[in-house]
């Protein structure tokens, strides 16, 4: 039996750029705009109690169990620290332990380097997680406690993530199209994965019953066994980013049957871009 370790790691290093491209075409309070341009889109302050998204995303967390909280932002980064120094001491998310990843853009490149290198990085800055397992998420998705909590339970197989139903998921095709389509066997263990699919290979990536199965970027890993696939994690030859799913592809193709995938039909609220915004107001 594999026991996961209470470590979840958030990726917020991106640079934001579709939100605050869309953020200027939109109908949003000017204070709020203002706002959202100067922060990274989780710090966004949202709904009635004016907190940001991080703030829910790791509510749910400690709900669920975890206790280190390793946080990804870009490597000039200070709005993270002073939002986590903002916090008031009685806060229930002062019982977490927070560590701070810091993800360098290599000489050449203009912008981080994806997902991958996002993990990798942090793996690189606490070798600790390198003989750990960890939940690994986004910064800018809602997930449940149930989501969590499942991950960090015990299970067979060192690996695990969770797959969505696009049937739950509020996004049309085109929003699809910009996540990662997943492929099971009979036995929920995953055998394909797939970043940004165009029209025909969604529909290659259908089930017997129609079903598409949607990756929101969350898993729990085993550090040892995924650490060489996000270190030599190649670059995508148009993109440019060295991306999570094809680290998981490489894993699979040399262990087969070490990801589980455990299937969820609800939808996810997400935080790309500037109409995001009004869901969580709602």
């Amino acid at each position: 039996m594999f026991n996961p370790d209470k470590n979840l790691v958030i990726m917020a290093g991106g640079s934001s750029s579709r939100m605050k491209h869309s953020l200027a075409d939109s109908n949003l309070n000017k204070d709020l705009i203002q706002k959202a341009l100067k922060v990274h889109k989780a710090l966004i302050t949202l709904g009635k109690k004016k907190l940001p998204l991080l703030y829910y995303l790791l509510q749910n967390a400690l709900q669920a169990g975890y206790q280190n909280i390793y946080l990804i932002v870009g490597e000039n980064d200070t709005h993270f620290n002073q939002w986590h120094n903002s916090l008031s001491k009685d806060d229930p998310l002062r019982k977490l332990f927070f560590f701070w990843v810091y993800q360098k853009i290599p000489s050449g490149y203009t912008k981080p380097l994806g997902t991958a290198d996002a993990l990798c990085q942090a793996l690189m800055q606490y070798p600790l997680l390198q003989k750990q397992s960890f939940t690994v998420c986004n910064g800018d998705n809602l997930y449940d406690v149930k989501s969590f909590r499942k991950l960090l339970a015990s299970r067979t197989v060192p690996h695990a993530m969770m797959g969505y139903d696009r049937g739950g998921l509020r996004f049309d095709q085109q929003r699809i199209a910009k996540f990662a389509l997943i492929k099971t066997d009979a036995e929920n263990y995953l055998t394909g994965i797939i970043e940004k699919p165009t029209l025909t290979e969604m529909d290659e990536y259908a089930d017997k019953r129609g079903i598409l199965r949607v990756s929101m970027n969350i898993f729990s890993f085993f550090g040892n066994e995924i650490f060489p696939y996000l270190k030599h994690c190649p670059l995508h030859p148009e993109r440019q980013e060295k991306e999570l799913p094809t680290a998981v592809r490489n894993c699979l193709a040399d262990h087969p049957k070490s990801i589980r995938m455990f299937p969820i039909k609800k939808h996810l609220p997400d935080l790309t871009q500037a109409e995001d915004i009004k869901e969580f107001d709602d």
